[in-house]
Order: C-alpha cells, then sequence, then structure tokens
C-alpha cells in the first residue's frame, strides 16, 4: 500500500499497530527530548522518529521511514549516534528496526495525511494530556520494595499489584511524578531509574516482570543505597521537584535503619515507610529495634509513616497514599543546608595579608563553597572585599552554578589597604543581604579577618545577626579574639574560628560546613 500514515515526534514503536508500517515523520523534532533504548534493533519502548535519526535513516528534516517489528530481547545497548543518546534497557518484550522507505511517491501521500489531520476536530489534543501527566503532584519517588524472605513469593506478588495501582493512581507522565523501582533483599538492586518509563502502562509492565529475590530484609542498606545513588540527575531526577523514598517493610528490617534515614535526611529525600504485618507480641524478640519506622522516616509526625494489617485486599490503602505522596508542601526534607543556604564572604584585604596568604584565603572559600549545590533554584554564593573602602566582588544573583562561581573566586584580586571590618559588614548587610531578605533561603556571613578592626564591629554584626544572617568569624594571624567573639553568633565558641597561620584554614572547612548544616536543621525544627 501506498498510504503512509503521519505520525509525531513522540510516537513509538508500540503505539504502532502493524508488522511493518510505512511512517511519516515530522521535521524539527527535540532532539534531546527522544527516549531511544537500543542501537539498530530497538526496544518498542523507543520513539520512532527518535531512532530513525538515531540510525542515520532520515535527519532531522523528517521524512519516510518504514518501520518492521521484531521479538524483544535483552540488553539493548547505549550508542551515541547523529546528536541522539541511546539507553540501556535490561530487557522488553518487543522490538523494531528501521529503513528507507523505497517509494517516493510516498512522500507525496504522506503529507497530505499529515495537513488533513487537524480536520478531526479536537481528538490530536487529549493524548498529550495523558502524556503529561498529573502536573499537580510533582515529584521524583522510588519505591524501595521488600524482597526478602520475610516476605516471601506470594506476597512479594501481591506487593507489585500495590505498587502498580499506587503508580496508576499517582498519574505517572512526562509533566507529573515520575517513578523507579528498588528491590531490599541482601544486596539492593535498582531495577529501573526514574528516567526509563514516562507513562503508567510501561511502569506497570516493568513492575510485573520483577523477580522475587529472597534473602535478608537489608532495608537500611538498600535505603542508603537507593538515597545516595537513585536520584543523580543522568539518572534522571529533576532539578527542584522533591525526591521521595517509600519503603514497604513486611515485619521488620534485619539491619540497621537508623543511619540510612539520617543519610536520607542530608541528601533532601523524603522517607515514607509502609509497614505491612508489623511485628506480634511473640515475634518483638526478635526485632533488633523496635522504633525502626521513627528513627527512618523524613519526620517523626505521623504523617510519613503508613501502615496495613496484611498484603491481602490493600485496595483501599491506595488513595490515601497516593494523597500523601501529592502534598508537595509536607515535603519537609526536600530543604537540606547544602540547597538552602546563601552564603557571603567578608575577605579582608588588608595589606598586612600579602598576595600569597590571600591565594590561600580564596581557596578557604572555595572549598567551602564547593560542598554546596549552587543553582538558581538551590544554594547562592556571594563575596565581598574590603579595607577601608569595600567591593563587592559578586552577589548571589550573578553566578548559579558552581563552575561559574569557584572560577569568579579564582578572579578576585588582592586589594591591599586598611582594615575597617564593621563598615564592611554593615554595607554587606545592606547591599548582598538586602536584595534577598525574604528569599526562602536562610542566610550566613562568614568574616575573614587577619587584624585589629579600626572601627567598632560590635554594632554593625548585632544589626546583620537582627536582620537574620548567622555569622561566622574566622581570624587570623593577629586577629583579636575578641573582636572575633563580638562579631559571631550565638553561641559564640561554635561560630569563632581562630588559626595562628593562614595554611590552618584548610582544617576549618568541615567545621564551617558542619556549623552551617547545624544552624540550618536548628532553624527548621
Amino acid at each position: 500500500s501506498l498510504a503512509s500514515t503521519a505520525i509525531t515526534c513522540f510516537t513509538r514503536g508500540l503505539d504502532l499497530r502493524k508488522e511493518t508500517e510505512d511512517v511519516l515523520c515530522p521535521a524539527n523534532c527535540p532532539l534531546w527530548q527522544f527516549y531511544v533504548f537500543g542501537d539498530g534493533v530497538y526496544a518498542s519502548l523507543s520513539s520512532v522518529c527518535g531512532a530513525a535519526i538515531h540510525s542515520g535513516v532520515i535527519t532531522n528534516a523528517g521524512g519516510a521511514v518504514r518501520v518492521q517489528t521484531l521479538p524483544g530481547q535483552e540488553n539493548y545497548p547505549a550508542v551515541n549516534a547523529n546528536g541522539i543518546q541511546s539507553q540501556v534497557l535490561a530487557r522488553w518484550a518487543s522490538s523494531f528496526s528501521v529503513t528507507r522507505t523505497k517509494n517516493t511517491a510516498l512522500e507525496s501521500v504522506g503529507r497530505s495525511v499529515s495537513t488533513a489531520r487537524p480536520s478531526t476536530g479536537k481528538r490530536p489534543k487529549k493524548p498529550l494530556d495523558k502524556k503529561a501527566g498529573n502536573k499537580d503532584c510533582k515529584a521524583d519517588i522510588a519505591f524501595l520494595i521488600d524482597g526478602s524472605y520475610n516476605i516471601g513469593q506470594r506476597r512479594f506478588n501481591l506487593q507489585k499489584n500495590f505498587v502498580g495501582k499506587v503508580a496508576v493512581m499517582l498519574g505517572i507522565g512526562t509533566e507529573g511524578p515520575h517513578v523507579g523501582v528498588v528491590q531490599a533483599s541482601e544486596h539492593p538492586k535498582i531495577e529501573f531509574y526514574l528516567k526509563n518509563f514516562t507513562a503508567a502502562k510501561e511502569v506497570l509492565f516493568a513492575i510485573k516482570e520483577l523477580g522475587f529475590r529472597g534473602g535478608n530484609s537489608n532495608t537500611g542498606k538498600a535505603l542508603k543505597h537507593t538515597a545516595q545513588k537513585f536520584f543523580s540527575l543522568e539518572n534522571g531526577a529533576r532539578k527542584g521537584i522533591p525526591k521521595i523514598i517509600v519503603v514497604f517493610i513486611d515485619g521488620w528490617p534485619s539491619d540497621d535503619i537508623e543511619e540510612a534515614g539520617i543519610v536520607a535526611r542530608e541528601f533532601g529525600v523524603n522517607v515514607f515507610i509502609v509497614s505491612v504485618a508489623k511485628p506480634t507480641t511473640e515475634e518483638l524478640g526478635m526485632v533488633q529495634d523496635i522504633g525502626f519506622v521513627d528513627k527512618a522516616v523524613c519526620r517523626n509526625n505521623g504523617f510519613f509513616s503508613y501502615q496495613m494489617p496484611t498484603w491481602f485486599g490493600t485496595t483501599k490503602y491506595v488513595k490515601p497514599l497516593v494523597q500523601k505522596l501529592c502534598s508537595h508542601e509536607q515535603m519537609l526534607c526536600s530543604k537540606t543546608c547544602y540547597n538552602s543556604v546563601n552564603i557571603g564572604f567578608l575577605i579582608d584585604g588588608s595589606s598586612s595579608i600579602g598576595e600569597s596568604n590571600f591565594r590561600l584565603v580564596l581557596e578557604f572559600i572555595s572549598n567551602v563553597a564547593k560542598a554546596f549545590e549552587i543553582s538558581d533554584i538551590g544554594s547562592k554564593i556571594a563575596a565581598v572585599q574590603f579595607t577601608y573602602d569595600q567591593r563587592t566582588e559578586f552577589s548571589f544573583t550573578d553566578y548559579t552554578t558552581k563552575e561559574k562561581v569557584l572560577s569568579a573566586i579564582r578572579n578576585i584580586r588582592y586589594m591591599s589597604g586598611g582594615t575597617a571590618t564593621g563598615d564592611a559588614i554593615s554595607f554587606t548587610t545592606r547591599n548582598v543581604f538586602g536584595p534577598v531578605k525574604d528569599g526562602a533561603n536562610k542566610n550566613f556571613l562568614v568574616v575573614l579577618t587577619d587584624g585589629q578592626s579600626y572601627d567598632d564591629v560590635r554594632g554593625p554584626a548585632a544589626a546583620a545577626q537582627k536582620a537574620g544572617i548567622t555569622i561566622f568569624s574566622v581570624g587570623v594571624a593577629w586577629a583579636p579574639l575578641d573582636d572575633l567573639k563580638d562579631m559571631a553568633s550565638e553561641p559564640r565558641e561554635s561560630h569563632t574560628f581562630f588559626t595562628r597561620e593562614f595554611t590552618g584554614l584548610e582544617q576549618m572547612v568541615p567545621d564551617i560546613i558542619r556549623g552551617i548544616c547545624r544552624d540550618f536543621l536548628d532553624s527548621k525544627q
């Protein structure tokens, strides 16, 4: 037949119905949005036009393609070709290949089909919204399922059904929630990542295919692994969207889960625990920590824990859990000290420091800044250098990536001159922190000086603290301890640092970072 079907940039192999089908790809599809799995033989989850460009059958100008359905296979490889990075997929139920169509008459027929399409009235609008998913529930969710001998094969299957129902009700889609699954047993196994599927149908299929692993229920080990490895940008985590791990535990974990809970909170992950068939009175002797739920959840406020008496008849538990997972404003652990602070550095540029020590000061600042997640929606860094005068080297809004901030710090030129620390604090409070004082980030000022100030520091420091700025004072060489303590926030002991030599600054880096994180957490409790 000559008729060629006009398809969209996002039509996948599994959306086509015939064994062999001639299709027409539109021009100018956004290359970075293509999901393509494999090379030459593509998983049917792949975008047809993406695969055709990847394999060189057409360019981004579009054109006619013949699609041949093939059986499924294992280990589709990741290959970068023609501007598209295809991805690895362990296995999929069907595949396809793409070739050039022999007949150029197709082109004209295909074109007419594609121009005729809008006349069908409203129809093409619908699938788009389904694809976008539930926009009111933006979340990146890992389901950490129990694959231990505790749960057993039969209940493991019921658990899969339950997770599948939750996934469907969430409204997975490109603009909505994305989900992945990790199986906890002896060793954790990431079954699929956030980026692998963006439609509920695919997720359901992938969940159905999961095999039961068995072994101890090392939930702590799996939770820690998931918090550290699962939510990277390469694996599909999205910036500024809550990260959630839903931990399913049948009975109780066989390892300690408290430390994993701490790690998850540090990484800005909201941990929910769904405990099923909790230990009965006669089992309590076997449970090493009866309070395991409270130790691991994001906050011990009742919101993050969820109980089901058994795996049988769980349908009524689906909706309340989904409502929790979609309550954006309740995700108290998304904000961490690493992604929610503004740190201003006030740098003494007086002549007693000298060029080579000034470099050591800049290195110290870089090493502190490096620990934070700097971005337009994350943490921000600013720097002011002072003598009798002040110079804003860069403000909080100037650079929104870590690379740019670090390069700006490297490029700071040494001023050389007197020391008016009090004036400099007032200047920084007004000009650098003033513009961000209504923002969501917590404000910190790190003052670095090597000597006595010629003016009063106490008044300006008190005013800065009143404006919501926490001050750490770092003194080197001849900086008088009284000045340092007068500037520092309460409790002064933990906000005042001193070293005789500039080379001693390096050892202070972890303490300053920890201090900022401690103050951040205290302010949130």
